[in-house]
This record gives C-alpha cells, sequence and structure tokens, in this order.
C-alpha cells in the first residue's frame, strides 16, 4: 500500500511559477512509477509528467519545456516544478503511483493522492 498526500498547490498569476509535492508512505516508494495527472472541470483526467524507478523522465506535449518533474528518495517525496503557467493550466492536480503500465494511461495507476487545486489567473 502506498498513501499519497499532494501540497503546493494555489492561485498565481500568469506566468507564474509553482512547485507541487507528493509526500509518500508506505514500502518500497523507490520502486514505483509516479505520475502528475490534472483535470479541469468538464474535462477528464490527463497525464502531465511521470518518472520511473529508474528516473527516466515523461511529459505531455502540452507542459514540456515548462514542467519538471523529480524525486528525492529519501524524503519519499516526488514534486512538480510549473513553469510560465497560463490559464490552460488551471485544474486539480493528482498524484499518483503504479508498479507497472503505461505511463501515460490513468488507469494503470493504483494509488492515488486527494489532489491540490491549481489555479492561474489572467
Amino acid at each position: 500500500q502506498v498513501q499519497l498526500v499532494e501540497s503546493g498547490g494555489g492561485l498565481v498569476q500568469a506566468g507564474g511559477s509553482l512547485r507541487l509535492s507528493c509526500a509518500a508512505s508506505g514500502r518500497a516508494f523507490s520502486t514505483y512509477t509516479m505520475g502528475w495527472f490534472r483535470q479541469a472541470p468538464g474535462k477528464e483526467r490527463e497525464f502531465v509528467a511521470a518518472m520511473s524507478s529508474g528516473g527516466r523522465t515523461y511529459y505531455a506535449d502540452s507542459v514540456k519545456g515548462r514542467f519538471t518533474i523529480s524525486g528525492d528518495n529519501a524524503k519519499n517525496t516526488v514534486y512538480l516544478q510549473m513553469n510560465s503557467l497560463n490559464s490552460e493550466d488551471t485544474a486539480v492536480y493528482y498524484c499518483a503511483a503504479q508498479r507497472a503500465g503505461l505511463i501515460s494511461l490513468n488507469t494503470a495507476y493504483q494509488y492515488w493522492g486527494q489532489g491540490t487545486q491549481v489555479t492561474v489567473s489572467s
């Protein structure tokens, strides 16, 4: 079992930055692929970024070059640094963990956090 708790969301102006954190508890954190997803009102949950247990990173085209995923195994925490935010980034952001499966598919993830709201004002 893995428990995930996100933090770091908030209100930011367009062009600004935020860093989201996802603290994980449970065993063998470093063996999981960790992902970030987001869901805007009226839209489906979409893949944002992921980091495999080996440290390889993956990004949605919409955030490539602006967002960076990183992890700290000593702290059992994964981060999402978000720069150059725009109104289309407004959503609830979720942290998720999986052992194996398609990186960008939300149904491949077994564990989810409660989400943190990110609102970008224009």
